[in-house]
């Protein structure tokens, strides 16, 4: 079984926000995999299991807003006795680019608040983890304001794109595994989703 998680906050206050673009992402899987109706907890969302390519599958969304994020994975981590390996964690990441993502098999939590309470409850840092980007603050601007803040409208017309080909990626890991997921992820792209080869020609 893989469980997938949008890191996020909730409320009607976050849903067009920076940090919320964990959450568009498992909305565009439900649909692609047809995940139906969520069952709700106390403290997370979640949808399925659906069976992607033969593997069995979980979506799902922390309620315990963001900065406790961890506490809602380690439980559903724990009662569905996985392993790391069958977790993957979707996620904004200031330190990237907007609209450029990155897949990882492991690392630190980079600063984000959301990932520090997510290691923390699993003890560990290798589990695999997509993060988006969403560009940075920059030096006038606070960064919480910056992250709970909604995207531009140019920013929103160009998130959908972003979405699907994170989502994509969330995909190949589920029924190809993580390398070929990685190499999907991690190519360069401009923002509609065209990939673009190492002389910058669109392929």
């Amino acid at each position: 079984m893989k469980l997938v998680v949008g890191l996020g906050n909730p409320g009607v206050r976050y849903a067009w926000t920076r940090h919320n673009v964990g959450w568009h992402v498992i909305d565009i899987l439900r649909q692609r995999i047809g995940a139906g109706k969520h069952s709700m907890s106390m403290d997370s969302q979640l949808w399925g299991p659906r069976f992607v390519d033969g593997e069995k599958v979980l979506l799902m969304k922390p309620m315990t807003y963001m900065n406790l994020s961890g506490n809602a994975v380690r439980k559903a981590f724990r009662s569905l006795g996985l392993g790391l390996e069958d977790l993957l964690v979707v996620y904004d990441d200031v330190a990237l680019p907007f609209g450029r993502i990155r897949l990882r098999a492991k690392g630190s939590a980079g600063g984000h608040k959301g990932m520090v309470s997510v290691i923390a409850n699993l003890g560990s840092l290798d589990f695999p983890r997509l993060r988006i980007g969403i560009g940075s603050p920059g030096l006038q601007r606070d960064l919480v304001d910056f992250v709970t803040d909604p995207f531009s409208q140019e920013e929103l017309t160009e998130l959908p794109a972003i979405c699907e080909k994170a989502a994509s990626a969330v995909l190949t890991w589920i029924s190809s595994g993580l390398d070929e997921a990685m190499r999907e992820a991690n190519q360069p792209s401009d923002i509609s989703g065209t990939s673009i080869n190492e002389n910058g020609e669109k392929g």
